[in-house]
């Protein structure tokens, strides 16, 4: 059986380097990380390799959607493995969770190919806990991703 590739795309009116400070800036990324039905809140904050933030996200309506580490939240503890200014970032992730579901490491690739005016911005998530539907998943990627092209995006 081949391994689970969690991956959504999204072409951003953004340079490579734009999309990459997004990625690596505080204020930036509680703005538009959380998806839609979320809100987010960075703990901790350390951007370099081998550093890495703490997330809690909310749900806005916990009734459709419970938390993963409480009935309204999400808390996921990312560190950076992998920082290639304007081209990549890799976040090792881990949830806060009691369901061994949602244990283990889940690794999130962002690779940025600079693509005429914008940048082809690619997630692709490996190593996804099994209580995480692929389908639900994808949706949230694409979600933030379009938060991320309205953010850098708008005028």
């Amino acid at each position: 059986m081949a391994a689970r590739a969690d991956r959504a795309c999204r072409l951003i009116a953004a340079s490579p380097a734009a999309v990459y400070g997004a990625l690596l800036d505080r204020a930036a990324l509680e703005a538009w990380l959380p998806p839609s039905g979320m809100r987010g809140r960075i703990e901790r904050w350390d951007p370099r390799p081998g550093g890495g933030f703490r997330m809690v996200l909310t749900y806005l309506d916990a009734a459709d959607a419970p938390g993963k580490s409480s009935d309204a939240t999400d808390v996921a503890d990312v560190g950076f493995a992998d920082l290639a200014p304007g081209e990549r970032v890799v976040q090792r992730v881990v949830f806060e969770a009691d369901d061994p579901a949602f244990a283990g490491v889940m690794t999130m690739t962002w690779d940025l190919a600079g693509s005429g005016d914008g940048t082809e911005v690619t997630v692709t998530a490996t190593d996804v806990p099994s209580g995480i539907g692929q389908a639900d998943h994808e949706a949230g990627i694409a979600s933030s991703l379009g938060n991320l092209a309205a953010y850098l995006e708008r005028p």
